[in-house]
């Protein structure tokens, strides 16, 4: 489990294919220090995808990824040199300063827009249909790993503020127009959907 909030940004060291080119072995670059404690199956999220750590060095991590997670984030187009958010797992008494977060990517979603919007940056994002529903005003999301309040929302769109901090910090401030990223949907909304179909199929049964 994770909350959304950035410790480090990564950047990728190497792309590897490997299970006949249908999967993926990338090696992380960290800043010094950062991995320390880390151990070999640990759970690092990258850019909001929960990863499992297969081997380790000083400021470097491997990991792989299926065809199935790269088929449902944006991993699939990571190359060498690509910048990426870090989270380490969350451990118990950790504070949790953003959203209960579990690293299991929902879908991907297009950047509509990153404006300036007083000291803020303002992005708006387009989600899948199906997605969509899931996402309300003043809720959470995590966009590339970070923990983020819905400010807005338009049909499958929707708005959040970043923050001088939180745009220097993580990868979000790079973002601009036609940029995909990795959404995961607020944990309780999912629940709470499911537990509504459950109720929706009694009452019409």
């Amino acid at each position: 489990m994770f909350t959304g909030i950035i410790t480090a940004k990564g950047e990728v060291a190497a792309v590897a294919p490997i299970g006949g080119g249908q999967d993926m072995r990338l090696v992380i670059a960290t800043p010094e220090g950062w991995l320390e404690g880390a151990a070999i199956g640990a759970s690092i999220a990258c850019s909001g995808c929960c990863l499992t750590v297969i081997t380790r060095e000083a400021d470097r991590f491997t990991v792989e990824v299926s065809a199935e997670t790269l088929g449902k984030t944006t991993l699939g187009a990571w190359r060498p040199g690509a910048a990426i958010n870090l989270e380490r797992a969350l451990r118990m008494g950790d504070e949790l300063g953003g959203h209960v977060v579990s690293g299991h990517v929902d879908g991907v979603g297009e950047v509509v827009s990153a404006t300036p919007e007083n000291g803020s940056l303002r992005l708006t994002v387009r989600l899948p249909a199906a997605l969509a529903r899931f996402v309300a005003p003043k809720g959470s999301v995590t966009i590339e790993g970070v923990s983020l309040t819905v400010n807005a929302v338009e049909g499958t769109a929707f708005g959040v503020n970043l923050i001088p901090h939180t745009a220097q910090v993580t990868t979000l401030g790079g973002l601009a127009a036609g940029d995909r990223v990795n959404i995961e949907i607020d944990m309780l909304a999912r629940y709470v959907a499911r537990l509504r179909e459950f109720e929706v199929g009694e009452h019409s049964a």
